[in-house]
Protein backbone atom coordinates (compact mmCIF):
# COMPACT_ATOMS: atom_id res chain seq x y z
CA UNK A 1 0.00 0.00 0.00
CA UNK A 2 1.00 3.57 -0.65
CA UNK A 3 -0.11 6.99 0.64
CA UNK A 4 0.18 9.95 -1.12
CA UNK A 5 0.26 13.57 0.00
CA UNK A 6 1.64 16.90 -1.16
CA UNK A 7 3.57 17.28 2.25
CA UNK A 8 5.78 14.93 4.18
CA UNK A 9 6.58 16.69 7.44
CA UNK A 10 9.30 13.92 9.58
CA UNK A 11 9.28 14.78 13.23
CA UNK A 12 6.60 15.21 15.51
CA UNK A 13 7.56 17.71 17.34
CA UNK A 14 6.69 21.44 18.47
CA UNK A 15 7.96 22.33 14.60
CA UNK A 16 6.60 19.49 12.60
CA UNK A 17 3.12 20.71 14.41
CA UNK A 18 3.17 24.16 14.10
CA UNK A 19 4.37 23.62 10.67
CA UNK A 20 1.47 21.27 9.72
CA UNK A 21 -1.59 24.02 11.24
CA UNK A 22 0.13 26.32 9.15
CA UNK A 23 -0.01 24.66 6.21
CA UNK A 24 -3.56 23.48 6.68
CA UNK A 25 -4.36 27.78 7.67
CA UNK A 26 -3.30 27.92 4.22
CA UNK A 27 -5.06 25.42 2.68
CA UNK A 28 -2.79 22.94 2.18
CA UNK A 29 -4.18 19.67 4.19
CA UNK A 30 -3.18 17.14 2.12
CA UNK A 31 -0.10 17.05 4.59
CA UNK A 32 1.24 13.60 6.83
CA UNK A 33 3.45 14.13 9.66
CA UNK A 34 5.70 11.34 10.26
CA UNK A 35 7.25 10.91 13.91
CA UNK A 36 9.05 7.46 14.90
CA UNK A 37 8.21 7.85 18.53
CA UNK A 38 5.05 6.11 19.80
CA UNK A 39 3.80 9.85 20.39
CA UNK A 40 4.14 13.58 19.25
CA UNK A 41 6.40 15.61 21.26
CA UNK A 42 8.62 12.46 22.65
CA UNK A 43 12.10 14.00 21.82
CA UNK A 44 13.25 16.86 22.66
CA UNK A 45 10.33 19.48 22.64
CA UNK A 46 9.17 17.08 25.66
CA UNK A 47 12.70 17.43 27.72
CA UNK A 48 13.25 21.52 27.62
CA UNK A 49 12.32 23.90 30.55
CA UNK A 50 9.50 25.92 27.89
CA UNK A 51 11.23 29.04 28.12
CA UNK A 52 10.01 31.82 25.46
CA UNK A 53 11.55 35.04 25.30
CA UNK A 54 12.40 38.14 23.42
CA UNK A 55 16.02 38.86 24.86
CA UNK A 56 18.41 37.75 21.31
CA UNK A 57 20.97 39.17 20.13
CA UNK A 58 20.50 38.50 16.41
CA UNK A 59 17.66 41.02 14.85
CA UNK A 60 16.05 38.00 12.77
CA UNK A 61 15.81 35.89 16.41
CA UNK A 62 14.48 38.95 17.79
CA UNK A 63 11.26 39.35 15.45
CA UNK A 64 10.88 35.21 15.33
CA UNK A 65 10.15 36.20 19.33
CA UNK A 66 7.97 39.04 18.73
CA UNK A 67 5.67 37.14 16.30
CA UNK A 68 5.98 33.85 18.53
CA UNK A 69 4.97 35.26 21.90
CA UNK A 70 2.27 37.44 20.79
CA UNK A 71 1.02 33.75 19.23
CA UNK A 72 1.12 32.33 22.55
CA UNK A 73 -0.92 35.11 24.02
CA UNK A 74 -3.44 34.50 21.55
CA UNK A 75 -3.30 30.78 20.99
CA UNK A 76 -6.16 29.47 23.03
CA UNK A 77 -8.11 32.04 21.10
CA UNK A 78 -6.89 30.83 17.99
CA UNK A 79 -5.83 26.96 18.34
CA UNK A 80 -8.64 26.80 20.87
CA UNK A 81 -6.63 25.12 23.99
CA UNK A 82 -4.99 26.66 26.69
CA UNK A 83 -0.94 26.22 27.55
CA UNK A 84 -0.62 27.36 30.79
CA UNK A 85 1.75 30.59 29.87
CA UNK A 86 3.59 32.75 33.07
CA UNK A 87 4.91 35.91 31.56
CA UNK A 88 6.64 36.75 34.68
CA UNK A 89 9.52 37.84 32.80
CA UNK A 90 13.55 36.75 32.22
CA UNK A 91 16.10 38.31 34.30
CA UNK A 92 19.39 37.74 32.70
CA UNK A 93 22.71 38.43 35.31
CA UNK A 94 25.49 39.61 33.66
CA UNK A 95 29.08 39.86 35.44
CA UNK A 96 31.24 41.25 33.40
CA UNK A 97 31.96 44.41 31.26
CA UNK A 98 31.72 42.19 27.80
CA UNK A 99 29.15 40.41 28.12
CA UNK A 100 27.51 44.28 29.69
CA UNK A 101 28.67 45.61 26.19
CA UNK A 102 27.45 43.17 24.29
CA UNK A 103 23.74 42.99 26.42
CA UNK A 104 23.52 46.74 25.70
CA UNK A 105 24.04 46.33 22.32
CA UNK A 106 21.28 43.64 22.28
CA UNK A 107 18.51 45.84 24.39
CA UNK A 108 19.28 48.88 22.27
CA UNK A 109 18.56 46.66 19.24
CA UNK A 110 15.35 45.07 21.19
CA UNK A 111 14.02 48.39 22.42
CA UNK A 112 14.13 49.56 18.34
CA UNK A 113 11.90 46.49 17.47
CA UNK A 114 9.41 47.50 20.03
CA UNK A 115 10.11 45.08 22.88
CA UNK A 116 9.86 46.80 26.44
CA UNK A 117 13.47 45.42 28.68
CA UNK A 118 14.53 46.97 31.37
CA UNK A 119 18.79 47.18 32.47
CA UNK A 120 18.49 46.50 35.82
CA UNK A 121 21.06 46.93 38.74
CA UNK A 122 21.99 44.05 40.80
CA UNK A 123 19.72 44.83 43.85
CA UNK A 124 17.02 45.66 41.71
CA UNK A 125 17.51 42.10 39.92
CA UNK A 126 17.27 40.84 43.74
CA UNK A 127 13.87 42.22 44.34
CA UNK A 128 12.74 40.91 41.33
CA UNK A 129 13.50 37.30 42.45
CA UNK A 130 13.18 36.67 46.09
CA UNK A 131 16.35 34.05 47.49
CA UNK A 132 18.74 35.30 45.06
CA UNK A 133 22.09 35.81 45.75
CA UNK A 134 24.00 38.68 43.43
CA UNK A 135 27.41 38.88 44.65
CA UNK A 136 29.61 39.39 41.52
CA UNK A 137 26.48 40.53 39.39
CA UNK A 138 27.29 44.22 38.01
CA UNK A 139 23.99 44.36 36.14
CA UNK A 140 21.01 42.51 34.88
CA UNK A 141 18.47 42.82 32.05
CA UNK A 142 14.85 41.64 32.36
CA UNK A 143 11.77 41.41 29.96
CA UNK A 144 8.46 41.38 31.19
CA UNK A 145 6.51 39.68 28.47
CA UNK A 146 8.98 36.72 28.77
CA UNK A 147 8.04 33.85 30.27
CA UNK A 148 7.51 30.20 30.87
CA UNK A 149 4.76 27.82 28.54
CA UNK A 150 3.82 24.35 28.23
CA UNK A 151 5.79 22.40 24.94
CA UNK A 152 3.50 19.45 25.11
CA UNK A 153 0.53 21.45 25.39
CA UNK A 154 1.23 23.52 22.18
CA UNK A 155 2.73 20.64 19.53
CA UNK A 156 -0.56 18.44 20.91
CA UNK A 157 -2.80 21.61 20.60
CA UNK A 158 -1.47 22.27 16.89
CA UNK A 159 -1.49 18.81 15.76
CA UNK A 160 -4.95 17.71 17.26
CA UNK A 161 -5.90 21.25 15.07
CA UNK A 162 -4.00 20.40 12.10
CA UNK A 163 -5.30 16.61 12.23
CA UNK A 164 -9.38 18.21 12.19
CA UNK A 165 -8.26 19.98 9.22
CA UNK A 166 -7.37 17.17 7.32
CA UNK A 167 -3.37 16.13 7.80
CA UNK A 168 -2.65 12.49 8.73
CA UNK A 169 -0.27 11.68 11.92
CA UNK A 170 1.39 8.81 11.34
CA UNK A 171 3.63 7.90 14.88
CA UNK A 172 5.45 5.02 14.96
CA UNK A 173 6.99 5.36 11.78
CA UNK A 174 10.59 5.91 11.06
CA UNK A 175 11.26 7.16 7.49
CA UNK A 176 14.14 5.21 6.09
CA UNK A 177 15.11 6.69 2.96
CA UNK A 178 14.27 9.88 0.37
CA UNK A 179 13.65 8.71 -2.71
CA UNK A 180 15.40 10.73 -5.20
CA UNK A 181 14.67 10.78 -9.22
CA UNK A 182 16.58 12.87 -11.53
CA UNK A 183 17.45 15.73 -8.62
CA UNK A 184 14.11 15.62 -7.90
CA UNK A 185 12.19 14.29 -4.79
CA UNK A 186 9.83 11.60 -5.14
CA UNK A 187 8.91 10.85 -1.78
CA UNK A 188 9.88 8.93 1.72
CA UNK A 189 9.98 5.05 2.56
CA UNK A 190 9.30 4.36 6.41
CA UNK A 191 8.54 1.61 8.47
CA UNK A 192 4.72 1.77 7.99
CA UNK A 193 4.74 2.75 4.29
CA UNK A 194 5.85 4.58 1.50
CA UNK A 195 4.58 7.82 0.82
CA UNK A 196 4.58 9.46 -2.74
CA UNK A 197 5.21 13.85 -1.99
CA UNK A 198 6.91 16.38 -3.98
CA UNK A 199 7.50 18.04 -0.99
CA UNK A 200 9.85 16.75 2.37
CA UNK A 201 10.52 18.62 5.38
CA UNK A 202 13.12 18.20 7.61
CA UNK A 203 12.13 18.73 11.44
CA UNK A 204 13.78 16.27 12.87
CA UNK A 205 15.26 18.37 15.43
CA UNK A 206 18.75 16.47 16.43
CA UNK A 207 18.48 13.88 13.79
CA UNK A 208 18.26 16.34 11.22
CA UNK A 209 21.71 15.75 10.04
CA UNK A 210 20.79 11.76 9.77
CA UNK A 211 18.00 12.61 8.03
CA UNK A 212 19.56 14.74 5.61
CA UNK A 213 22.12 11.82 4.76
CA UNK A 214 19.12 9.79 3.52
CA UNK A 215 18.71 12.47 1.12
CA UNK A 216 21.85 12.75 -0.15
CA UNK A 217 22.61 16.18 1.97
CA UNK A 218 24.72 17.53 4.85
CA UNK A 219 22.60 19.42 7.10
CA UNK A 220 24.72 20.77 9.79
CA UNK A 221 23.34 20.73 13.01
CA UNK A 222 24.80 18.31 16.16
CA UNK A 223 22.90 17.04 19.07
CA UNK A 224 24.41 18.56 22.41
CA UNK A 225 22.95 16.33 25.50
CA UNK A 226 22.02 19.25 28.00
CA UNK A 227 20.56 17.92 31.90
CA UNK A 228 17.38 19.71 33.77
CA UNK A 229 17.20 19.27 37.50
CA UNK A 230 14.59 19.41 39.65
CA UNK A 231 15.43 20.18 43.14
CA UNK A 232 12.55 20.45 46.60
CA UNK A 233 13.64 21.41 50.42
CA UNK A 234 16.24 19.05 51.84
CA UNK A 235 14.01 18.61 54.92
CA UNK A 236 10.87 17.63 52.75
CA UNK A 237 7.47 19.70 51.91
CA UNK A 238 7.97 21.88 49.06
CA UNK A 239 9.31 25.86 48.59
CA UNK A 240 5.85 27.52 49.44
CA UNK A 241 5.93 26.26 52.85
CA UNK A 242 6.16 28.56 55.55
CA UNK A 243 9.96 27.37 56.28
CA UNK A 244 11.07 27.98 52.99
CA UNK A 245 8.94 30.43 51.63
CA UNK A 246 11.36 33.50 50.43
CA UNK A 247 14.30 31.44 49.99
CA UNK A 248 13.57 31.00 46.12
CA UNK A 249 11.26 33.31 43.75
CA UNK A 250 7.85 32.52 44.56
CA UNK A 251 6.88 33.22 40.59
CA UNK A 252 7.95 31.58 37.84
CA UNK A 253 10.58 34.55 36.82
CA UNK A 254 12.98 32.34 34.60
CA UNK A 255 17.09 33.49 36.23
CA UNK A 256 20.09 33.35 33.78
CA UNK A 257 23.48 33.67 34.91
CA UNK A 258 25.05 34.38 31.86
CA UNK A 259 28.47 33.64 32.44
CA UNK A 260 28.08 29.94 33.96
CA UNK A 261 24.46 29.43 31.75
CA UNK A 262 23.22 28.27 35.14
CA UNK A 263 19.25 29.36 34.55
CA UNK A 264 16.50 28.43 36.71
CA UNK A 265 12.78 28.81 36.95
CA UNK A 266 9.86 27.42 39.58
CA UNK A 267 8.35 24.51 38.16
CA UNK A 268 4.96 23.34 40.74
CA UNK A 269 6.27 22.87 44.59
CA UNK A 270 10.38 22.70 42.69
CA UNK A 271 12.64 24.42 41.41
CA UNK A 272 13.56 23.84 38.22
CA UNK A 273 17.31 24.65 36.96
CA UNK A 274 19.94 23.40 34.88
CA UNK A 275 23.44 24.26 33.03
CA UNK A 276 25.51 23.68 30.25
CA UNK A 277 28.76 21.54 30.54
CA UNK A 278 31.05 22.80 28.83
CA UNK A 279 32.75 19.11 28.46
CA UNK A 280 29.63 18.12 26.62
CA UNK A 281 30.33 16.68 23.24
CA UNK A 282 27.66 16.30 20.84
CA UNK A 283 26.16 12.89 20.66
CA UNK A 284 22.41 11.12 21.11
CA UNK A 285 22.93 10.08 24.48
CA UNK A 286 20.10 11.09 26.71
CA UNK A 287 20.91 9.30 30.17
CA UNK A 288 21.58 11.41 32.90
CA UNK A 289 25.14 11.91 33.97
CA UNK A 290 24.77 12.07 37.61
CA UNK A 291 28.55 13.24 37.64
CA UNK A 292 27.38 16.26 36.08
CA UNK A 293 25.32 17.39 39.03
CA UNK A 294 27.98 18.05 41.71
CA UNK A 295 29.51 20.56 39.27
CA UNK A 296 25.78 22.43 38.54
CA UNK A 297 25.22 22.50 42.42
CA UNK A 298 28.59 24.35 43.04
CA UNK A 299 27.04 26.89 40.34
CA UNK A 300 23.72 27.03 41.67
CA UNK A 301 24.15 27.46 45.07
CA UNK A 302 26.17 30.64 44.19
CA UNK A 303 23.09 32.14 42.62
CA UNK A 304 20.45 30.36 44.64
CA UNK A 305 21.86 29.40 48.18
CA UNK A 306 18.92 27.62 49.35
CA UNK A 307 19.73 24.58 46.96
CA UNK A 308 23.05 23.94 49.50
CA UNK A 309 20.55 21.71 51.21
CA UNK A 310 18.18 21.20 48.78
CA UNK A 311 17.50 17.38 47.27
CA UNK A 312 17.12 16.80 43.88
CA UNK A 313 13.86 14.86 43.33
CA UNK A 314 14.24 14.05 39.63
CA UNK A 315 16.18 15.21 36.46
CA UNK A 316 16.16 14.15 32.43
CA UNK A 317 18.42 15.17 30.01
CA UNK A 318 17.26 16.19 26.27
CA UNK A 319 19.06 17.19 22.93
CA UNK A 320 20.07 20.92 22.04
CA UNK A 321 19.84 20.59 17.72
CA UNK A 322 22.94 22.94 17.51
CA UNK A 323 23.98 24.87 13.90
CA UNK A 324 27.78 26.82 14.03
CA UNK A 325 26.34 29.79 14.59
CA UNK A 326 23.30 28.89 16.76
CA UNK A 327 20.99 30.18 14.17
CA UNK A 328 17.92 27.56 12.45
CA UNK A 329 17.54 26.49 9.30
CA UNK A 330 14.46 27.50 7.64
CA UNK A 331 13.34 27.25 4.11
CA UNK A 332 15.06 24.98 1.12
CA UNK A 333 17.68 23.07 0.54
CA UNK A 334 19.46 24.35 -2.73
CA UNK A 335 20.56 21.08 -3.68
CA UNK A 336 17.27 19.28 -3.70
CA UNK A 337 14.64 20.61 -4.85
CA UNK A 338 11.23 20.29 -2.72
CA UNK A 339 13.45 19.22 0.18
CA UNK A 340 12.63 21.97 3.14
CA UNK A 341 14.73 22.52 6.37
CA UNK A 342 12.93 23.08 9.73
CA UNK A 343 15.19 22.77 12.20
CA UNK A 344 18.69 23.80 14.15
CA UNK A 345 17.17 26.29 16.62
CA UNK A 346 20.17 25.98 19.05
CA UNK A 347 18.15 25.88 21.84
CA UNK A 348 15.43 27.83 21.27
CA UNK A 349 12.94 25.83 19.14
CA UNK A 350 10.42 25.87 20.90
CA UNK A 351 9.56 29.38 21.86
CA UNK A 352 10.04 30.17 18.54
CA UNK A 353 7.93 27.39 16.92
CA UNK A 354 4.92 29.27 16.07
CA UNK A 355 6.41 31.87 13.87
CA UNK A 356 8.58 29.32 12.60
CA UNK A 357 6.03 27.46 11.31
CA UNK A 358 4.10 29.97 9.99
CA UNK A 359 7.35 31.23 7.91
CA UNK A 360 8.50 27.88 6.46
CA UNK A 361 4.49 27.14 5.72
CA UNK A 362 4.55 30.37 3.79
CA UNK A 363 7.48 29.27 1.72
CA UNK A 364 6.18 26.07 1.21
CA UNK A 365 3.05 27.59 -0.18
CA UNK A 366 4.80 30.08 -2.24
CA UNK A 367 3.92 32.95 -0.56
CA UNK A 368 5.90 36.06 0.85
CA UNK A 369 7.34 35.08 4.50
CA UNK A 370 6.50 38.54 5.80
CA UNK A 371 10.21 38.94 7.23
CA UNK A 372 14.13 38.34 5.82
CA UNK A 373 15.03 34.64 5.98
CA UNK A 374 18.00 35.15 4.63
CA UNK A 375 19.74 34.67 8.26
CA UNK A 376 18.29 31.20 8.31
CA UNK A 377 18.86 30.02 4.55
CA UNK A 378 20.25 26.81 4.39
CA UNK A 379 22.99 27.52 2.33
CA UNK A 380 24.41 30.01 4.46
CA UNK A 381 27.63 28.13 5.39
CA UNK A 382 28.87 27.88 1.85
CA UNK A 383 30.35 31.38 1.42
CA UNK A 384 29.98 34.67 3.67
CA UNK A 385 27.09 34.86 6.46
CA UNK A 386 26.41 37.37 9.21
CA UNK A 387 27.02 36.69 12.83
CA UNK A 388 25.42 33.78 14.92
CA UNK A 389 23.45 34.68 18.04
CA UNK A 390 25.38 35.32 21.21
CA UNK A 391 22.18 34.67 23.65
CA UNK A 392 22.24 30.61 23.94
CA UNK A 393 21.70 29.31 27.30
Amino acid sequence: MRRTAEVVIVGGGCMGASLAWHLSQCGLTSVVLVERGAQLASGSTGRNAGGVRHQFSQEANVRLSLESIRAFERFEHEVGVAIDLHQDGYLFLLSNAVAEEEFRSSVALQRRLGVEVDWLTPAEAARLAPGLAVEGVSAATYCARDGICDPVGVTLAYAGAARRAGVVTLTETEVTGVRVRHGRLEGVDTTREPIDAPVVVNAAGPWARNLGRLAGLDVPVDPLRRHIFIARPGAGGTWNDEPHRGRVPSTRIMVIDFETTFYCHREGPGLLFGMGDPAERPGFDTTVRWDFLPDAIEVATRRVPALADAAVSHAWAGLYEMTPDAMPLIGPAPELPGFYLLTGFSGHGFQHCPAAGRVLADLVCGRDAGLDVRPFAPDRFAGRHGGGEHHVV
